[in-house]
């Protein structure tokens, strides 16, 4: 018995460890999933474009950022920039109800400044640095909205670039006093450019990444749909989306499949064209009325998938179709050119490659990141969390004594009657079996036909029981001459009692019709 056990344990593990190679070395599927990631192969990745990039922008410095926006372009470490979100949220959180007295208020708003400005310091960050840089990006917004008003007419242009050296000139002045993350966001000479699904911005994000297309940068973003924060960049910019009705065909299996895409830019010199699949370009750009933006290229419809807005001295370049730039479409030389020749309106300058909207922050993933970046593991997280809740629903329960089956009592009803009548059968007892017989034949009448004190004798009775059981009325009165024998007569032989019985039985089986 125990070594046919190890035999079958062998064979166990021979066919786990077959199926697991099996598993390890069969062709994995292609992955369509669009993450449009620096670092990904398939398809719908930017590896190509990103290992191309420096040809592309003629320029070989090309960084890899993770962090967010303002963090990015002021300077500032995360750290800080936590610190500073802790310190306003606690300073929201102590701010008194308009309700108290003024000396409460006052006391409320001492203690929230306090820990404030001492989160502030165990990070590193003076707090006239803060104040002065909160103040200046709280308005930078409205300082640039000028400028992109004067971009409406040429000469107000001119006059708004005149103003903006002079500023310059001051700030140079001024430098001493400017904080270091409005320093280093003036200094900043570069294209950002953001290759995403989805493209989100913060409040802060928003006002940082205007300063610093006004001062001169530009900022290229192809995303499938503008998300948090698209609000700042309509508003300012003077654009919105539109969501086109999408036309389907018949597929191969008989279902609705939507068209292509085909796209293509404005100018006549560059013969671009490039198709994409139906939902790969959900949204169109269309300008404001009275607002300027010019128009780079269009659908088949000529709706905008690509413009370019002139902000301050910078540039805004917004494309919503951001798998034109995947992996997919670089490596077909039929489809190649169209992100080479989007791209080759930024100029050759540094270039920092956003990887945050897609990846979040470094180090800043959830517990479960690694398990969820590789299929195996992922599924075998899966099969864990199911196992355990199956477990819990299942075996965990209280465990009971397993109750035994208990055999129903059989019916001896018919046995006993069976028993009985034998006995009688064997005494000779015809006499007594017929009054038997004739007992139940009453409780039938009284308790099937609601004859309670039938009178054999009687004329009216023998008609209204043959009316009422379907039988003949000869049927009934010969019936009724046999009861009538078997409850005077003292002594009944064999014949007389079957022939009362079967009588009996026939009127019951014709009555039940």
């Amino acid at each position: 018995m125990t070594r046919t056990f190890r035999w079958y344990l062998l064979g166990l593990l021979a066919l786990f460890g077959a199926y697991v190679a099996l598993e390890y070395y069969r062709p994995k599927p292609v992955d369509w999933t669009p993450t449009l990631i620096n670092k990904d192969k398939i398809p719908y990745g930017t590896y190509v474009l990103y290992d191309q990039l420096p040809r592309l922008l003629g320029t070989d410095s090309i960084s890899t950022t993770r962090l967010p926006i303002y963090n990015q372009l002021t300077g500032m470490s995360l750290e800080m920039s936590d610190a500073m979100s802790e310190a306003e949220t606690r300073t929201e959180i102590g701010e008194p109800d308009t309700t108290r007295t003024d000396s409460t208020a006052t006391a409320q708003n001492a203690r929230g400044s306090q820990q404030r400005d001492s989160l502030l310091a165990a990070n590193g960050v003076r707090k006239s640095e803060v104040d002065s840089m909160q103040r200046k990006l709280e308005s930078a917004a409205d300082q640039d909205d000028d400028a992109n008003t004067a971009v409406v007419d040429t000469a107000d242009s001119r006059a708004a670039g005149a103003t903006a050296s002079a500023q310059d000139e001051e700030d140079d002045e001024e430098d001493d006093e400017t904080p270091w993350t409005e320093r280093n966001l003036l200094a900043a000479r570069a294209n950002y450019l953001f290759i995403t699904q989805n493209f989100e911005l913060s409040k802060l994000d928003a006002q940082s990444l205007f300063k610093f297309v006004g001062h001169g940068n530009d900022v290229f973003v192809a995303t499938q749909s503008f998300t948090n924060g698209r609000s700042l960049l309509f508003d300012s910019l003077g654009f919105h989306v539109i969501y086109p009705k999408l036309s389907t065909h018949t597929g191969a299996n008989g279902l609705p499949t939507l068209d292509s895409v085909d796209i293509h830019f404005t100018n006549p010199a560059l013969a671009v064209r490039l198709r994409l699949p139906g939902n790969g370009v959900e949204q169109r750009l269309a300008v404001d009325s009275g607002r300027i933006g010019r128009t780079l290229a269009v659908d088949a419809q000529g709706k905008a998938v690509f413009i370019r807005f002139d902000y301050g001295r910078g540039h805004f370049y917004f494309c919503t179709a951001p798998l034109a730039f995947s992996n997919y479409y670089l490596l077909r030389p039929a489809t190649s050119q169209f992100a080479a020749t989007a791209l080759s309106y930024l100029p050759a300058r540094p270039t920092w490659w956003d990887e945050y909207q897609k990846q979040g922050r470094v180090g800043n993933q959830s517990l479960l990141r690694l398990v969820s970046g590789h299929e195996a593991l992922n599924t075998a997280w899966y099969l864990l969390v199911v196992g355990g809740l199956l477990f819990v629903f299942v075996e965990a329960r209280r465990r009971q004594r397993i109750i035994p089956t208990l055999k129903p009592l059989p019916n001896t009803t018919l046995l006993f009657t069976r028993t009985v009548a034998s006995l009688y059968r064997q005494g000779s007892s015809h006499a007594l079996i017929a009054e038997k017989k004739v007992g139940l034949f009453l409780d039938y009448l009284r308790t099937r036909f609601q004859e309670t004190s039938p009178d054999f004798g009687d004329e009216d009775f023998r008609e209204r029981l043959s009316q009422k059981a379907g039988v003949a009325r000869p049927r009934v009165d010969e019936l009724l001459r046999l009861v009538n024998f078997a409850r005077t007569a003292p002594q009944m032989n064999d014949q007389q009692l079957l022939q009362l019985s079967r009588a009996l039985s026939d009127f019951k089986r014709e009555a039940r019709r």
